[in-house]
């Protein structure tokens, strides 16, 4: 007998996820590479991980000079923000963020948003603020216990931290063939169904959608305000603001304002962001906010308790945040560099969606809807009844056999959909189509490095691809051809091999 043996249902419940397990495999092919042994290929292209750092793209120089405090034309922003810690030191801070943070992302957010108001009491900052809502939700005695409409396909962290709760999700499934469309005939159908085994108190949306890039319109999501109205339900709105930029998104509380009375003074939202997400990509620096809207004051009391059982957030994660609601602005002496970094990743992603999706869309038993935001492709593979057959004679499901035969015998490592789950008898793949090396054109680099008296790598541009090393320009096209060579050779001996 063991102590462990009465662990909780909802850790019991928990599986674990499938691209760890391909994750381990992969990292052993690249040690008997390194080894000596000898492969198809010569090295792992991985393309599963959404760290866009980790996926090539060049931290922004601006907001690692801040952090390392040794530029001088930048030495302000580093000494105000020790200045606004707690004893000028980084050490432990406030519970909903350092104040003059907070009212700083509240500024961003009502700039973000076309002039409405942000309020900084209604702001907590914190590395993990979607638990903490979750845990406010959640009544663990009730019966029957509470649920959660949540997308599918979706982010699989967030379902499995809301099981991990004791939650129960709730599945409610976007339209693919209508670029995944969230359709309200759907919440109804999710609703009505959960309404048998639990009571559903909340709706999750990801607006871009992750894993799918799409981006809900105006319209889709008036027509969730209104559902979530009509319902009672809370709503919970993970959203990537910066992606506006590139992107024709809107965030939830922008469309739920220009509603107007009742539904703009009435509806709970929270609403949620990080430094981990958008063209930032920090995720080393692992500090998010959320902002509450019309939650009632005698719950606000609760929500500041809850933020306080916690450490504050990691000091360093909240000056990314502070220097991604306030970048440098025209004028300023980093305002070149850090605006030719930006407009980059702002064109590389937009041109390597369209790239990713049309490479995709050419090879025979594969389906991708256009990729509207993010950074991640979610194909449709049609796999022939051969190929699902001999997966479930290895004990795998068919996407999951695809992802593994993929990498064994090409060295190309990618998620399989059912971790983000999926319609029944249909089957995907997830990628990240971000670059190596992403930093900014070499003639307008020396340029600005010239004039700001500092140094910057050089880069090329190659859609899609993360590999385990980085590479230099001279080889950055012949990496293009490796990768497709790859997929085309793999996927077209796949398909013949069970056709």
């Amino acid at each position: 007998w063991s102590v462990l043996q009465e662990i909780g249902s909802s850790m019991r419940n928990m599986k674990l996820l499938q691209c760890a397990v391909l994750a381990a495999r992969a990292n052993h092919i690249q040690q008997e590479i390194s080894q000596g042994m000898k492969k198809p290929y010569k090295e792992i292209i991985d393309l599963s991980w959404g760290d866009l750092q980790r996926a090539g793209v060049k931290p922004l120089s601006f907001v690692r000079q801040v952090i390392c405090d040794s530029f001088p034309f930048i030495f302000f922003r580093a000494q105000r923000l020790l200045r606004e810690c707690d004893g000028g030191i980084v050490g432990t801070g406030f519970v909903s963020g350092i104040p003059e943070i907070v009212h700083r992302v509240a500024e961003f957010i009502t700039r973000q948003d076309g002039g409405i108001p942000s309020h900084p009491e209604n702001i907590y900052i914190s590395a993990g603020s979607q638990r903490n809502i979750v845990t406010i939700l959640m009544n663990r005695k009730a019966s029957p216990r509470t649920g959660i409409l949540t997308p599918v396909p979706c982010y699989n962290i967030a379902t499995l931290s809301m099981m991990a709760q004791g939650a129960t999700v709730v599945p409610y499934y976007l339209n693919q063939e209508h670029s995944w469309e969230l359709q309200i005939e759907e919440l109804h159908r999710a609703l009505e169904s959960a309404q048998r085994v639990c009571n559903p108190v909340a709706l999750y949306v990801i607006n871009p959608g992750n894993p799918t890039g799409h981006v809900q319109s105006r319209k889709s999501m008036q027509e969730v305000i209104h559902f979530v109205s009509e319902r009672s339900l809370f709503l919970l709105a993970d959203e990537i603001d910066v992606y506006q930029d590139c992107f024709n998104g809107e965030k939830t509380e922008f469309v739920l304002m220009e509603m107007g009375p009742p539904l703009s003074d009435t509806v709970e939202l929270a609403s949620f962001h990080s430094a981990s997400k958008g063209f930032m990509g920090e995720c080393g620096l692992r500090d998010g906010y959320v902002e509450l809207v019309n939650l009632d004051h005698t719950v606000m009391k609760y929500i500041y308790v809850l933020f306080s059982k916690d450490s504050s957030a990691p000091v360093l994660g909240q000056f990314a945040l502070d220097l991604m609601a306030n970048p440098p602005q025209p004028g300023d002496p980093s305002y070149p560099l850090y605006n030719v970094e930006m407009q980059n990743i702002r064109t590389t992603v937009a041109d390597n969606a369209k790239r990713a999706v049309e490479v995709v869309n050419n090879m025979l038993g594969f389906c991708c809807q256009p990729v509207e935001g993010g950074a991640f492709a979610f194909p449709q593979l049609h796999l022939p009844p051969k190929a699902i057959e001999k997966a479930e004679e290895m004990g795998m499901k068919p996407d999951t056999y695809y992802c593994t035969r993929l990498y064994e015998e090409s060295g190309v490592l990618v998620r399989p959909g059912s971790e983000y789950g999926q319609k029944e008898g249909t089957y995907h793949i997830r990628y990240i189509f971000q670059l190596t090396g992403l930093s900014c054109p070499f003639h307008i680099n020396e340029h600005i490095c010239n004039k700001l008296n500092c140094t910057v790598t050089s880069f090329h541009f190659t859609p899609f691809i993360f590999l385990f090393s980085r590479f230099c320009i001279a080889t950055s096209a012949d990496i293009m051809e490796e990768l497709l060579k790859r997929l085309s050779i793999f996927h077209t001996q796949f398909m013949e091999d069970f056709s």
